[in-house]
């Protein structure tokens, strides 16, 4: 899995965040729009802040703060290919566009830098500089 997953469970796993005791997350959210959350600045910006503990979480948000740990920790074991592909759009999007926004989200989890260095090659190879 890629580094992705960072942003996969960021914005991505918004959209499929209700992680179930099995051994994948919900396809629930599969279907959201990421291109009218990511085109929506006040929309991301409110997810951003849930994770950052800034601002209180809508339900979704709430659950996506609260797998986020553990899918970035088992490079997204539980996540479909379909939240997979989400992820990198998300990352793609954030790193080019919203790079503070970004680095302010490494920096609550993963401020050691464990996590870009597992994922910084592969992510390399799919175009995507961290």
């Amino acid at each position: 899995m890629k580094f992705s997953l960072m942003l996969c469970v960021l914005v991505a796993l918004l959209v499929f965040a209700d992680a179930r005791p099995e051994d994948k997350y919900t396809t629930k959210y599969d279907k959201v729009d990421l291109d009218a959350i990511l085109q929506n600045e006040r929309l991301l910006r409110s997810y951003i802040d849930c994770l950052l503990d800034k601002k209180k979480c809508s339900k979704d948000g709430e659950e996506l703060k609260k797998i986020l740990p553990e899918a970035l920790k088992s490079k997204c074991a539980k996540c479909n290919e379909n939240q997979k592909k989400g992820a990198k759009k998300v990352i793609r999007y954030l790193l080019k566009e919203k790079r503070a926004w970004w680095d302010e989200l490494e920096a609550v989890y993963d401020p050691e830098g464990i996590y870009r260095k597992t994922y910084e090659k592969e992510l390399k190879e799919e175009g995507i500089q961290i």
